[in-house]
Parts: structure tokens; C-alpha cells; sequence
């Protein structure tokens, strides 16, 4: 809640220095005329308490100089409207005197105190946001240094060694473009991963929506994982029949493809792997329905180890790696995932199954429409 009040707080000190003025006057202007209007039953001195308040809180948001400027004008509006004799600035109780007089200084001390306390609370927020920076800029060189640097020194090895194919039989070439092959696909698939990630960084992912076969989306991402998954056993279970969802093709399935690659990295040889949709509610018939807003609801589930509980919370999470993960990955693929889902207003949960595994759902809304109904339109 605090640090909500205080973004609120800087969003509002942007506004430009004039603006700030403006507003300044209008707010002392309006609560002095609320107060006159009220003077028969309000004490002046309470004014005096009101007009602090509104000054103090003018304090929270502004920056100092619309700020003293309201604490000089609402001791002068108080002078003249509200403190015997009316409509004059002279003043006659010296008791009244001394109270104006401390009034001017409460509102000038509470209105620097306040700014400066802004300005620490900025300053920190600054350095948080630097440290956080350079955490994360250190997280990212550790990670990549073993991730990219090892696929980039396998091949450099095996092209050194095909660089003298005298020495070398057939068996040997093949086995030597394979592990270039395997390099290369790794090295891809983290920079896909960081170019992925900045977009979600900057903003500027926009699914491009388009009616999708799920079950071919489906094994499109496994066919692209064959060499990951050939020590697993994978099922797709997709209801015959199933409709088509407008989806973007590509984002879904690079999240497909992270979810499986993530239960193939972190299960044993021979673990199974099972993918599977359904909607999210049952639709009327194809002649009275032609599209409707729907759910699509995607399962990746394996029986693995699971996630540790304390852990489970924090997968999603930027550069984020389990405690006693072994070495390598640069803990973005799970947090990618989650930027595509949520580009298409979905969501996603990671559940362990009683049973052993781990469980991710995807739930999307989207509009459907059954095969049938596309080839009538």
C-alpha cells in the first residue's frame, strides 16, 4: 500500500511546474470558500487546522516552490477572510497574531520537511532500482556465460576438427556435424529466449491473432524438441473434433515449446510428458453458434520430481533458477511463457500432483469456431 501511495506520489510530481501553481491556488481557493461557507458554524481557528491539512497534502505531491506558495497564500486568505476584523490584514488580538505567525511557520516547516522526505524516498527508489539492475545484469552474464559459451565452443571444436577431414572416417564427420547441429540449436534457442524477453520487456508484443489447429500447434512445438525428447514418452491427448481458437501461432507455440522443454530438462530418462487441451465450457450447436468467446485450456504434465513448495511461487519469476537446479539455463524460459499467455489475457498455474510431477495450466480466452463453420463462411 506505501509503496503504491508513493508511486501515485511521483506520478503526480511530473506534472509540469505552471500546472503545479495552478493547482496549488485552485485547491486553497476551494477549500477556503468550502470553510467560508461554513463560517457561521465553523470556528476560524479550525480553518486554520483545515487550510494545514490542505497544504501538507499539497506537500505529499508537488514540488517546493507551489508548495510555499500555497502555505503563503492560504496564511494570507486565513488573514483576511477568516481572522477578525474581516476583509483586512490587520489584526487586532495579538493572541491572533502569534497564532498567524505560527501557522506561517507549521505550514513553511511541514512543506520543506515533506519535500525533502520526497526527495529521499526518490533517491531510494533510484538506487533500488539501480541495484536491482546490476543484480539482474550480473545474473544474466553468469548465466549466459555458461549457456551461449558452451554450445559456441562445441561448435568451434567440431569445425576445427572438420577442418582436417584426412584424419577423420565418415562416422566421425557425421557424429561431428550432429553435435554442430545440436550447438547450433541450443545457441538458438537462448537467443530466442532473450530476443523473446526483450520484447516482453519493452512492450511491444502484440499477438496476431489467426485460427489455429491446436493439435497441430501442439506437435509442431514437440517435433522442434525430437533430440530432448527421445529418452521420454510423450502423449498429446486433444479431443476429436476440437475447435479452432484464434491464438497467435507462433507465441503459443513457443510457449508449448519452453513447458515441454522445461518437464524434458528437469524429469529423468523415461519419465512421461503429457500435453492436452480442452475448453472451458461447452457451446451450442454449429448451426446456431458460429464463434463464440471461449476458453482454451492447456496442460503440460509430467512425473517427475515436482517443484519444491517454497519454490513453487517464484518459477515465473525473471532469471529465477531452483535452488539445487543443476548447472546451466538462464531461468528465463518459465517467465517467457508467462508474457505470451498473459499477451493473450490468460493466465497460468503450476500445481505438484499428489501422485509425483508437476502440473502447468494454461487458460486462454479466445473465440472459436468449429472446421465446419470455417468451410461454410
Amino acid at each position: 500500500m506505501s509503496r503504491q501511495f508513493n508511486m501515485a506520489g511521483l506520478q503526480l510530481s511530473r506534472i509540469n511546474r505552471r500546472d503545479q501553481y495552478g493547482y496549488s491556488i485552485l485547491a486553497v481557493a476551494l477549500v477556503a470558500a468550502t470553510c467560508y461557507s461554513l463560517s457561521t458554524i465553523l470556528p476560524y481557528r479550525v480553518t486554520a487546522l483545515i487550510l494545514l491539512v490542505t497544504v501538507s497534502l499539497i506537500a505529499m505531491f508537488f514540488d517546493i516552490a507551489p508548495v510555499m506558495l500555497a502555505a503563503v497564500l492560504s496564511a494570507l486568505v486565513w488573514d483576511y477572510f477568516f481572522i477578525p476584523p474581516h476583509f483586512t490584514l490587520s489584526i487586532r488580538d495579538s493572541e491572533d497574531a502569534l497564532m498567524l505567525l505560527m501557522y506561517f511557520l507549521v505550514a513553511t516547516v511541514n512543506a520543506v520537511l515533506t519535500y525533502k522526505i520526497r526527495l529521499v524516498e526518490k533517491n531510494a527508489m533510484r538506487e533500488e532500482g539501480r541495484a536491482n539492475t546490476i543484480t539482474l545484469y550480473n545474473t544474466l552474464l553468469n548465466s549466459l556465460s555458461h549457456e551461449l559459451r558452451t554450445p559456441i565452443s562445441a561448435i568451434i571444436g567440431a569445425s576445427d576438427n572438420l577442418s582436417e577431414p584426412q584424419k577423420l572416417t565418415e562416422k566421425n564427420k557425421a557424429d561431428l556435424v550432429g553435435e554442430i547441429s545440436k550447438a547450433s540449436f541450443r545457441l538458438n534457442q537462448q537467443v530466442e529466449n532473450l530476443l523473446n524477453m526483450s520484447r516482453l520487456e519493452s512492450g511491444v508484443i502484440h499477438p496476431h491473432l489467426n485460427w489455429c489447429d491446436i493439435s497441430e500447434l501442439i506437435y509442431s512445438a514437440v517435433n522442434k524438441l525430437e533430440p530432448e525428447l527421445k529418452l521420454h514418452t510423450v502423449r498429446v491427448n486433444v479431443p476429436e473434433k476440437f475447435p479452432l481458437f484464434k491464438l497467435d501461432f507462433g507465441l503459443m507455440e513457443r510457449a508449448i515449446f519452453n513447458l515441454v522443454n522445461n518437464s524434458a530438462v528437469y524429469t529423468p530418462a523415461g519419465a512421461n510428458i503429457t500435453i492436452s487441451a480442452r475448453q472451458g465450457r461447452e457451446v451450442g450447436p454449429d448451426s446456431v453458434i458460429q464463434a463464440v468467446v471461449n476458453e482454451l485450456i492447456l496442460a503440460v504434465e509430467d512425473n517427475g520430481p515436482g517443484f519444491p513448495k517454497d519454490e513453487v511461487n517464484r518459477v515465473f519469476e525473471k532469471f529465477y533458477r531452483l535452488q539445487n537446479s543443476r548447472t546451466g539455463g538462464t531461468g528465463l524460459g518459465l517467465s517467457i511463457v508467462k508474457g505470451f499467455v498473459e499477451a493473450h489475457h490468460g493466465s497460468i498455474h503450476l500445481e505438484n500432483l499428489p501422485g509425483g510431477g508437476a502440473k502447468f495450466t494454461l487458460t486462454i480466452p479466445a473465440e472459436i469456431s468449429h472446421p465446419n463453420q470455417l468451410e461454410n463462411e
